[in-house]
């Protein structure tokens, strides 16, 4: 059977991984896709950088002759960003040509429209390298669990930032001290931005929160909250309580639309997730018939993403020429059945709270707090007050509330701050039991 020719454009760290892969299990690859995926040439930034690794392959600069290559089937989109991957994706489609992607921000930002457009004229996109790496996250979510509906999921999908969070609780360190520790190993970026701010798990959760409740990519609407103001007193007073602190990216159905949260959140650390450290990635999912479901492995490297990319290549071979009616929907659900759910405001989000305070030791003050909390139809679960310091006049009072809605708080801080015996700014993180309901 005439071979599949892939064009790919990127040969940096998941390009030259997914070269790899191709090359060194061409043979099981060939068995599994039922006809050989043949890579016809790549585009690169340097020439000079990628001969080592290309070898006889084909190399050029210009991208737009790769996605032009009149036998070029597939082509493989791994040079990130919006543009011009937006332009040069959207080419190949109108050429007629599949896609295969890892840009998250790509398909997180523009996908309701590359959708459409693959749609119209036939081709798949399929984007299972741009959601936690290596993990089979998109796959699961599309096909395994079609049979569900589903409640919710909660993953821990950005690497640098649960590194981060480990050291800060292994090694009792600071913030700085670890993110420049992960700077210098190679985890974060030199403008970490997109990771510790939360914006790179958004763009990975919007995905996921369309293809889990069939609804169109929203990331313009996702809440979105990174941490890097957390104390290495918060990791440790979690800790102490039972709790592990994780970037989670959350998407829950609620009764007046959806959930679509990127925060620092205490676990229980009872719970698997929990207990997820360093750079790896996991996806906790709750369907009605199954359960929860829990995917964990690498969430980036060369070849734990080109695992990813190539799994969506031999899926692309096996679908060639199906019809496109009967494959499976870029979004899991028929593209005229995509729901119009509305995603919810924070304001609106229901969810339990730690929070820590410094106030003055003299009398009434824990009457004042647990005052305010009681007007604001806030309940409290545990409360814990710290020792002050030899010489301070202040404690640390670390409260963890029952659910309640995330105005009710933010009413409530705002009146604990404004008290005279409370010392600057509340720390406020949610809490999610993440319980099996």
């Amino acid at each position: 059977m005439k071979p599949i020719n892939v064009g790919l454009l990127g040969l940096g760290t998941v390009g030259g991984g997914t070269l790899t892969v191709l090359r060194r299990n061409a043979e099981e690859i060939t068995r599994r896709a039922g006809r050989e995926i043949r890579v016809l040439r790549a585009a690169v930034r340097n020439l000079d950088k990628a001969k080592a690794l290309a070898g006889d392959l084909p190399l050029t600069t210009r991208p737009f002759d790769v996605v032009d290559d009149p036998d070029i089937d597939i082509v493989v989109e791994l040079i990130g960003g919006l543009e011009p991957a937006r332009e040069l994706v959207m080419r190949a489609i109108a050429n007629g040509k599949h896609v295969v992607t890892a840009n998250k921000h790509l398909v997180a930002k523009h996908g309701n429209e590359i959708f459409a457009a693959a749609q119209a004229r036939g081709v798949m996109v399929a984007f299972e390298a741009a959601v936690a790496g290596g993990i089979p996250i998109i796959k699961a979510l599309r096909e395994g669990l079609t049979a569900n509906r589903i409640e919710w999921l909660a993953g821990i999908i950005n690497g640098t930032s649960n590194f981060i969070l480990t050291e800060m609780r292994d090694k009792g360190a600071a913030f700085a001290d670890v993110l420049k520790q992960a700077q210098d190993l190679g985890y974060a970026e030199a403008d970490p931005t997109f990771d510790i701010e939360g914006i790179d798990a958004a763009h990975k959760l919007t995905i996921l929160s369309a293809i889990a409740f069939g609804i169109p990519m929203q990331f313009d609407r996702a809440y979105t909250e990174g941490i890097s103001k957390l104390t290495r007193e918060d990791v440790q007073y979690a800790e102490e309580l039972g709790y592990r602190i994780k970037l989670l990216g959350i998407a829950r159905r609620a009764e007046n639309g959806i959930e679509l949260r990127v925060h620092p959140t205490l676990i229980p650390e009872r719970r698997l997730i929990a207990n997820v450290d360093g750079a790896m990635n996991a996806v906790l999912v709750l369907g009605d018939a199954v359960g929860p479901t829990l995917y964990y492995g690498a969430g980036a490297g060369a070849e734990p993403t080109a695992s990813a990319v190539v799994a969506d290549l031999v899926d692309v071979t096996r679908l060639h020429t199906a019809d496109p009616h009967h494959r499976v929907p870029h979004l899991a659900f028929q593209p005229d059945q995509l729901a119009d759910t509305p995603i919810l405001p924070m304001d609106e989000v229901r969810t339990a709270y730690y929070l820590r305070l410094s106030a003055f030791d003299r009398p009434g003050v824990l009457a004042d707090i647990t005052r305010i909390l009681a007007d604001s139809n806030i309940s409290i679960d545990a409360m814990v007050q710290k020792e002050p310091a030899e010489g301070e006049e202040q404690v640390n009072i670390i409260l963890l509330t029952h659910v309640t809605v995330e105005k009710n708080v933010n009413a409530a801080i705002a009146k604990i701050e404004a008290l005279d015996t409370v010392a600057g700014k509340v720390m406020r993180i949610r809490l999610e039991e993440l319980a099996a309901k």
